[in-house]
């Protein structure tokens, strides 16, 4: 058999193989969390949320849903230049909204079993 007469099964069954694997990884709900920011991100996403008093006002004042929030530390830009190791809690990182929301930065401190929302400043 000639490489004409392969290229065809072959391509044949690279697609099938294709069509497979995106239908059993679009069942499975599977994301690829292997950058740096997509880790952090999801590290404070599986953690209960704490807000801070500070936090809560700015939140009722501005008219800020808590679903902005959640779509901020899903999507957001992680600041990891500028990240602060501290003594009680692991880090404390500042996460920037994208598209919509940019115009909002959280202040998040990633404890151990807990996010604590520090801040929120919108400008």
């Amino acid at each position: 058999m000639t490489f004409k007469q392969r290229l065809p099964f072959f391509l044949g069954g690279l697609i099938i193989g294709i069509i497979i694997v995106i239908f059993i990884w679009g069942k499975k709900n599977t994301t690829f969390d292997y950058g740096p920011n997509a880790r952090v991100l999801k590290n404070i996403r599986i953690k209960e949320r704490i807000f801070s008093e500070n936090a809560l006002t700015i939140l009722n004042t501005k008219k800020i849903d808590t679903a902005y929030i959640s779509q901020i530390l899903k999507n957001g830009d992680v600041d990891l230049a500028h990240k602060i190791k501290l003594d009680s809690c692991l880090y404390q990182y500042n996460i920037k909204g994208i598209d919509s929301l940019k115009n909002i930065t959280l202040t998040v401190i990633n404890c151990e079993s807990n996010a604590i929302i520090e801040a929120i400043k919108v400008e």
